[in-house]
This record gives C-alpha cells, sequence and structure tokens, in this order.
C-alpha cells in the first residue's frame, strides 16, 4: 500500500469514528453547545475587529454559527458566504446582502447565495470560519474527503477558524500536501491559536 492510500484509509477511519461521536449528541445538546460556541466567538478580539466575515450554513451535524450572521449584519460586518460554481466544480466566496433573504438551497441540500449575490471582488477577509469533521491542536481539519473547502481556502486570504465541537478535537490529523492549515480552532469550551498559522490573528 503507497503511502498516499495508507493516509487516506487513515483519513477515512478518522471519519467514521467521528461521525459515530456525533451521532450520539442530541439535538437539543447540539444546540446548546452551538449556542455555547457562538458565545465564545462573539467574545474574541478577531470577532469584535472583523469587518468581513466568511461564514458558513451548517450541516446538522455542525456547529450552528448562522444565527451569528444575522448579528454581524446588524453591526455592519460584511458577510460572506460559499457558492457552488457548476462550471468549475469549485466554491467561490460571495457577498451575501440580506441573510433571510438572500440564499436558495445549492446543489447539496445547503443553503447558499443566489445567483444575484456577486463574487467578492476581494480575497482577503478579517475572519473564515471553516466547518470540518475533525481538527487537531496543529490547525489540520478533516473534511469530508472532496477537497471543496481546501479549494476555496486556497484563494482566500485572511485568519482561518475552525469550528468544531469538543468531540471532534483529536490528538493527529494525517495530512496531505493539498491540506491547508488553520489559524485557530473554536469550540464551545475554547479558542485555540494555531502556533504559527497560516495567517495571523491581530
Amino acid at each position: 500500500m503507497s503511502g498516499s492510500e495508507t493516509i487516506a484509509r487513515a483519513k477515512q477511519t478518522l471519519r467514521e469514528r467521528i461521525r459515530d461521536e456525533l451521532r450520539k449528541m442530541t439535538p437539543t445538546r447540539r444546540v446548546e453547545l452551538s449556542a455555547q460556541a457562538c458565545g465564545r466567538l462573539q467574545a474574541e478580539p478577531a470577532w469584535s475587529a472583523a469587518e468581513s466575515i466568511l461564514f458558513y450554513a451548517p450541516m446538522p451535524e455542525e456547529v450552528d454559527i448562522w444565527p451569528l450572521a444575522a448579528e454581524a449584519q446588524k453591526a455592519g460586518k460584511r458577510v460572506v458566504l460559499p457558492r457552488y460554481n457548476p462550471d468549475d466544480k469549485r466554491y467561490v466566496a460571495c457577498d451575501v446582502t440580506d441573510v433571510r433573504c438572500d440564499l436558495n438551497k445549492g446543489r447539496f441540500g445547503i443553503p447558499e447565495p443566489g445567483a444575484h449575490c456577486l463574487k467578492i471582488s476581494s480575497n482577503r477577509l478579517d475572519l473564515i470560519l471553516v466547518p470540518g469533521l475533525a481538527f487537531d491542536f496543529d490547525g489540520h481539519r478533516l473534511g469530508r474527503g472532496k477537497g471543496f473547502y481546501d479549494q476555496l481556502l486556497s484563494v482566500l486570504q485572511g485568519p482561518t477558524c475552525g469550528v468544531a465541537f469538543d468531540q471532534q478535537m483529536v490528538g493527529h490529523i494525517p495530512t496531505e500536501p493539498h491540506d491547508i492549515r488553520l489559524s485557530c480552532i473554536l469550540t464551545p469550551t475554547r479558542w485555540h491559536c494555531v502556533r504559527e498559522p497560516r495567517a495571523v490573528l491581530k
């Protein structure tokens, strides 16, 4: 078995283990912990200082930080969200003017900006919130295996923050050259800054 095959198998095993952990969490507990994570994020200087933020529309098993999008717009912050582009099978970052009206169900059933929402003209953002299945304290992220977020992050500039439940934190994630290291990790109980991150939080 080649090195890449070994890493791929290790990643898939870890995905299955984390999914099993997440299935044990009740919907009520998920709501409680998501609210806790939102509160922790709002208390961080990185949130207060950010004028433009890339959000994600959470899947059922992910930390729901979406209520903060409306709060961000009320505070005058720029809200950005990924949209799938079927032409090149990649995600692009688009401005969302109104979080209540600008979203449609996307290709994978995930809410995303409508066709009228413009792709951001600048790839520089003040805070990039990143979902995933698992993270480690070195800033490595385990996605769902499609590579969509790594492609998106490769063209964006700014501090990247992985968002997870504490059950999704692991000691080590096997990595490949295309995997992008994050700046920090947010969970309901902690804000962890990664040493020598890709982008430094100010």
